[in-house]
């Protein structure tokens, strides 16, 4: 779809739902990540906001078979080069700048970099970035608000992230300009901490069989 993004809407639209993933311990990434694909779920974003992240997103590249790994929370170039050096499928922002939409030129990482408004998404499709995240999703206004860009900003397509849960995911997935959607509720810290694997596989089974 997008000159700056090749495959990128391909490889999101494998799952209704991308688990937003914050690891603090490279023992859970595995079994989590396993319990994940198992489920349903192959596309996982593996947050860099703890120590652990990179080591995470290398052990689940190595030995969870079916799983497509990509990097969040790449704030800058330094965090963009660290995701094509682990081999990420995808990196994703929670904004964009000018340095890193520069940076970005210059990566083979297809890069998701999030708006919240139509000036913003109208920025990111003039450098070529027609897949965004939408961030913070309930925050910023919800469906309804993603809805009300559909007919002048048709040539965006969202990932929305942020507050969805698996009883509001639905009204996001039934809107024509949303290909999926980021969450984290089917891999609570709770359940990660007991290593409940089996029920994180339960919860994202229920996950991807959600429909708009």
């Amino acid at each position: 779809m997008s000159e700056r993004q090749p495959g990128l809407e391909a490889l999101l639209r494998q799952a209704p739902v991308v688990p937003v993933l914050v690891i603090d311990d490279v023992v859970d990434a595995v079994p989590l990540a396993k319990a994940l694909v198992e489920g349903g779920l192959p596309v996982l974003e593996i947050t860099l906001r703890t120590k652990a992240a990179p080591y995470c997103i290398r052990a689940i590249k190595a030995e969870v078979r079916g799983a497509i790994v990509g990097s969040g929370t790449v704030l800058d170039r330094h965090t963009l080069k660290l995701s094509e050096e682990l081999g990420c499928a995808f990196a994703v922002s929670p904004g964009a700048t000018p340095a890193l939409i520069e940076a970005a030129q210059k990566t083979k990482t297809p890069l998701l970099p999030a708006s919240r408004s139509p000036s913003e998404a109208m920025t990111l499709l003039e450098h070529g970035y027609g897949l965004q995240k939408f961030f913070p999703a309930e925050q910023s206004g919800g469906a309804a608000y993603l809805s009300a860009l559909i007919s002048p900003l048709p040539q965006v397509k969202f990932c929305p992230t942020g507050g969805i849960t698996a009883e509001n995911a639905p009204t996001y997935l039934k809107l024509a300009n949303v290909i999926t959607i980021g969450g984290s509720w089917m891999a609570p810290k709770a359940l990660i901490a007991n290593k409940d694997w089996a029920g994180i596989a339960k919860l994202a089974t229920a996950a991807a069989r959600l429909k708009g």
